[in-house]
């Protein structure tokens, strides 16, 4: 017992010496990062060049990049119809982000099924059609559609081509996947609609995608909606207490302030990349509870979150440092246990939405353990109970911060008014 308590001792110290790492430097911006502010010309002052003459400003005009839009309305796809001789008997789900890792994962488990027609709703529409080839989808099981979450037309326009493409067919299923993680930016970047880009996407993209198909999926029988959340917006875990910064909405002082650019974070301070994506991950799960608070007893709508173990390679973490993406597969694999596969985690995904045994409303899902503590080591060598493979589904806790209802409801209202909904939009039950 001795041996063992020296052992787990010699493993936490290195698991907090890693944290420190992770906190300390992995979310330190890089030198290729920084490059681009560097002033070239002599009459520099705090970043911003001093123009005196018209050749300095075409200078400028030449080295400066513009803002990109994420999306312009001349991409929106020509409605696919007779959707619902494709789909015939089986269930219809969306799922967003379903181009790579967890979301293509989950995609392709549902296609396999049999029972169910996917439509993969991603960005990338000619990678999405290549990738989902590569994952052996059975043909006629699924259909690619455009959606870029950073911009609030782009949802508006995928609704419309969804319901043309389904006609009277009712959606039976949403999951909400999609994200984006910008640990590394010095600065904020932004949607077309002038949301910093983790919150923008993470949570008011899909905020908006929920509440324009609600009204339709009360039509179809035993609908389910989940949103993808994640320890590191629950300070209860090890990932989301221990790992600093740690999520904090504060108020929600830029969120009272429209939550558009200038706004940086939704409590009003400077940018912290890895802050805003657990932030945006708060919100994710905030709004799973006040979907049920609101409309579960009178739809039958079966709101839910879930975490599905940490998935150390998966594209989420390419911002990251070389060195992190190498090393942290193998410390959250042999360490702390809290290491999953794209292939497991998105077949947890899919069971969701699928399982009977999950047809229980507001419930945080998680395995294994669900990451509150670091993992025990078993008889197989491997930690077990941080949340990585295997182990049974549970129904997990939130952090109190979480499930706070008064910052939830206050959340909800002022993301009905940042994202536009209309009081004909919003669902009335």
């Amino acid at each position: 017992n001795i041996i063992i308590h020296q052992i787990t001792y010699t493993m936490f110290k290195f698991f907090c010496l890693l944290v420190f790492a992770v906190s300390s430097n992995a979310f330190t911006p890089t030198l290729e990062s920084t490059k681009a502010k560097t002033c070239t010309n002599s009459r520099c002052y705090s970043g911003i060049v001093a123009p005196s003459s018209p050749t300095q400003i075409n200078a400028m005009l030449e080295q400066t990049e513009l803002p990109q839009k994420l999306y312009f309305e001349k991409e929106k796809e020509f409605p696919k119809v007779l959707g619902g001789l494709k789909i015939g008997l089986r269930k219809l789900v969306v799922v967003t982000g379903a181009s790579s890792g967890l979301g293509l994962n989950a995609a392709a488990t549902l296609a396999k099924t049999g029972r169910h027609f996917v439509v993969m709703a991603v960005r990338d529409i000619e990678k999405a059609k290549k990738v989902a080839k590569k994952m052996d989808m059975p043909e006629g099981s699924y259909v690619v559609m455009k959606l870029e979450l950073g911009s609030l037309q782009s949802v508006r326009d995928f609704v419309e081509n969804l319901k043309a493409f389904k006609s009277a067919r009712p959606l039976n299923n949403l999951i909400c996947n999609a994200a984006v993680y910008r640990p590394t930016d010095p600065e904020p970047a932004w949607t077309d609609d002038g949301f910093e880009m983790s919150m923008g996407v993470n949570h008011f993209g899909h905020f908006l995608l929920v509440n324009l198909l609600l009204e339709d999926m009360m039509k179809a029988k035993e609908a389910r909606v989940c949103i993808v959340g994640s320890i590191t917006g629950n300070t209860n875990t090890v990932g989301g207490g221990l790992v600093y910064p740690q999520a904090n909405l504060g108020k929600l002082q830029g969120f009272e302030k429209g939550a558009k650019q200038p706004i940086e974070m939704a409590d009003g301070k400077p940018f912290f990349g890895a802050k805003a994506y657990k932030d945006s991950k708060v919100c994710n799960m905030m709004t799973v509870s006040e979907l049920h608070n609101r409309y579960h007893e009178k739809t039958g709508i079966v709101f839910s979150s879930m975490y599905p173990g940490c998935i150390a390679e998966t594209a989420l973490f390419r911002e990251k440092r070389p060195w992190f993406r190498k090393a942290f597969p193998w410390f959250m694999k042999y360490v702390t246990g809290g290491y999953v596969g794209e292939v497991e985690a998105g077949e947890r995904l899919a069971q969701v939405v699928d399982d009977p045994k999950c047809s229980k409303s507001n419930i945080y899902w998680s395995w294994n353990g669900g990451a509150q503590t670091v993992g025990r080591y078993s008889a197989d060598g491997k930690p077990r109970g941080a949340g990585g493979a295997g182990g049974e589904i549970f129904e997990n806790t939130q952090s109190d911060a979480v499930r706070d209802k008064e910052t939830t409801r206050k959340m909800w209202d002022l993301s009905v008014k940042a994202v536009g909904l209309s009081e004909k939009e919003m669902l009335k039950v």
